[in-house]
């Protein structure tokens, strides 16, 4: 058996990078940037007013003055004109402001009769956003970085209308058993409805794989030749179920038949110790145990990993993060182990009973704390390491 970090190391080696595409803006949300954005033109393009108000010289301005108003500009419909002495222009939030203008005094100081305004007191503010002060051309976006909706709004912003993204994933879902039936199908009394499938390709979908639900694969070598030649051409495979080693568990022997060169097939973890990875004609290929809170750990623990790193986010495992215990807990045994857990107040505590078939359990989750191998007990109030999930 080997560790959950050297196989890890073996899963990133597997992972192929995703070549880049080029998309419009509006499609991007969520998608890994994998060029770096540059943007054309500087915000404000222009010196714009901070408030509503009148823009006017310095040199005018003064409690008490009293100015005439000779036009007026709005967001989109600058001044044409020419701002002389003791001439003001009444402005609005947005618009350009006159070239000759140096302030903007807010409508709330000023009292306005006809075309002449009096100054009240003003703030000492100009009220005037200079041209570049958020952004100017050149300024960009660095790559890879998975965009977010405020980086969408800052590319449209600097007039970017297509970027250049990593190609999303393709990973090719295969449950096996002949115990399972899909959602909605009417199960005999001996079997059960697939799930693990359903919950690992939102989770390949949350982090921005294309995950591709295959039919069953039964527990005979023909459906299961059928079902990986239905995946050819996937970047990852992931199969769940038949990775141990009883007189059903087919995907090994069956995937080694049509030529997987496997890099490992046990670690030493629980949930998940009989998980599998190698790679069959062209695709990386993960074989995740059946048991629900195995295969939904290990996909927190390798698939998702995975395949950050194949959109070019970095190899590097999941991210852990530390809370203090909220009751005590007893030494863990000669494997690392991933505990469904609860955090609350700020506090983190396992849940029930850590029995791995558990479906209910892992929708009361939020975190898998994680206990190296043999690892002390522990009391309530001591530091450990937990993964977000």
């Amino acid at each position: 058996m080997i560790t959950v970090d050297e196989a890890l190391a073996q899963v990133f080696d597997l992972a192929p990078g995703m070549e880049p595409e080029t998309v419009a803006l509006a499609d991007a949300a969520g998608r890994v940037l994998a060029e770096p954005a540059q943007c054309r033109r500087d915000l404000p393009p222009f010196a714009a007013s901070a408030m509503d108000g009148y823009a006017m010289r310095d040199s005018d301005a003064g409690p008490g003055a009293t100015l005439r108003v000779i036009g007026q500009a709005a967001a989109g419909h600058g001044f044409d004109g020419a701002l002389g002495p003791g001439e003001v222009v009444r402005i609005f939030t947005g618009a350009p402001v006159p070239q000759e203008a140096t302030l903007v005094v807010m409508q709330e100081d000023v009292t306005s009769q006809g075309d002449r305004i009096t100054l009240g007191d003003y703030g000492a503010r100009p009220n005037i956003r200079h041209p570049g002060a958020d952004f100017r051309a050149g300024d960009g976006i660095a790559a890879p970085r998975r965009l977010r909706p405020a980086d969408l709004a800052l590319l449209a912003a600097m007039n970017v209308a297509r970027v250049t993204v990593a190609r999303r994933p393709v990973v090719a879902l295969i449950a096996t058993g002949d115990e399972l039936v899909m959602p909605g199908e009417d199960p005999s009394p001996d079997q059960i409805i697939a799930s693990n499938s359903l919950g690992l390709k939102a989770m390949a979908e949350a982090e921005g794989a294309d995950a591709r639900l295959l039919p069953i694969a039964r527990d005979n070598e023909d459906s299961l030749r059928t079902a990986f030649r239905l995946a050819e051409g996937a970047d990852l495979i992931v199969t769940i179920g038949g990775a141990s080693a009883g007189d059903y568990d087919l995907v090994a022997p069956v995937a080694t038949r049509l030529g997987m060169q496997c890099s490992f097939d046990r670690i030493a973890m629980r949930p998940g110790g009989s998980l599998m990875a190698g790679r069959l004609a062209g695709s990386a290929m993960l074989g995740l145990p059946g048991n629900p809170a195995a295969s939904m750990d290990c996909g927190h623990i390798f698939m998702l990993p995975m395949l950050r790193a194949m959109l070019g986010m970095g190899a590097a495992p999941a991210a852990r993060q530390q809370a203090p215990l909220a009751v005590d807990i007893a030494a863990n045994g000669p494997r690392e182990h991933y505990a469904r857990a609860r955090l609350g107040a700020g506090r983190i505590a396992p849940i029930g009973r850590q029995d791995r078939t558990l479906l209910s359990q892992l929708t009361q989750a939020t975190a898998l704390l994680v206990r190296p191998a043999h690892d002390g007990a522990r009391k309530a109030g001591e530091m450990v390491e937990y993964i977000p999930i």
